[in-house]
């Protein structure tokens, strides 16, 4: 089963992990890219924790942070919740204890738990309030997964999933070099990877990823979907340009298929020789076009949180 982490990702897949036919997901080796693309995407993840601060009747005892990666979103909500028990849980003891030391550094009350996503949440008991960073789509069985995150709230308790959004913007349409449009066509190799990836999932099952009626078949109300920008303007801060650039070594890395196929001048995934050439350049930290030194580059993407509640009995 897969395991929990955190993307603040993403996906179509714009948050740049490796997904694809027998890819092995290795969490501890992507800690400080995680932990990375979790500070750069945290304006989104202050806007929905201030979403759920506003609403009616909720002061929670007990939070969940499921698939809390190195707990970004979770220190997050145990600042903005300092009465709350606050719990990271996690499948990768790597990212666990460097959620604990980011808690540690920042001050705030954090608790952390190793457990499989979903196989392990039977044993964490009940939350007032539990938050699942874009760790469902990585299960095959995506309504079982809700109908599980469901069942953990306690009477009123709410439940916010991070699933979807828009794909990352971060460069003109014309680089100035290569063919313009290079974005574009990474998310749709992207995308197809995505899908092959949930194709192949164990126990895989297709449905219409409606989140709120998928929130409601799990028992839930009140579901609603908010979508919350993230909006870092040019000149690029130094942390969000070196999670841009990561982003790009991943894409180049993971999209880079096989050899180039000569009757169609193209790799498996979707990439062009001349894409590839022009990501290189990109990464090239001794060039001016390249994303350490150039002056345009932005980051512009946007996360979508479903929220939902259970009814109070």
């Amino acid at each position: 089963m897969a395991q929990a982490h955190t993307h603040t990702q993403a996906h179509g897949h714009a948050h740049g992990h490796a997904h694809g036919p027998g890819t092995e997901f290795d969490w501890a080796a992507l800690a400080e890219l995680l932990e990375l693309e979790g500070e750069t995407h945290s304006p989104y993840v202050r806007q929905a924790i201030g979403e759920l601060a506003d609403l009616p009747g909720l002061n929670p005892r007990r939070i969940l942070d499921i698939g809390s990666g190195p707990g970004v979103a979770a220190c997050s909500l145990a600042a903005a919740f300092p009465q709350a028990e606050v719990t990271a849980v996690d499948g990768t003891p790597e990212l666990l204890a460097r959620a604990a030391e980011r808690a540690e550094r920042l001050g705030v009350r954090l608790r952390t738990e190793q457990a499989e996503f979903p196989a392990g949440l039977a044993g964490l008991g009940s939350a007032d309030l539990i938050w699942s960073g874009q760790a469902v789509h990585h299960v095959g069985d995506q309504q079982g997964a809700l109908d599980q995150l469901a069942g953990l709230l306690a009477p009123g308790g709410v439940l916010a999933v991070v699933e979807g959004g828009l794909p990352l913007r971060s460069l003109p349409r014309d680089l100035g070099f290569g063919r313009p449009g290079l974005l574009e066509r990474m998310d749709a190799a992207q995308a197809a990877r995505f899908s092959r990836m949930r194709a192949e999932l164990p126990g895989s099952v297709a449905l219409v990823e409606d989140w709120p009626a998928m929130l409601r078949a799990a028992g839930l109300t009140e579901a609603r979907s908010r979508t919350f920008l993230i909006d870092l303007p040019a000149p690029l801060a130094a942390g969000p340009r070196r999670w841009v650039r990561s982003m790009l070594e991943r894409y180049r890395e993971v999209l880079a298929g096989p050899p180039e196929d000569p009757q169609t001048s193209q790799s498996a995934p979707g990439l062009t020789a001349e894409d590839r050439a022009t990501l290189d350049r990109l990464l090239d930290p001794a060039d001016p076009a390249g994303v350490d030194r150039r002056p345009d580059l932005f980051l512009l993407t946007a996360k979508t949180v479903h929220f939902a509640r259970r009814a109070a009995d």
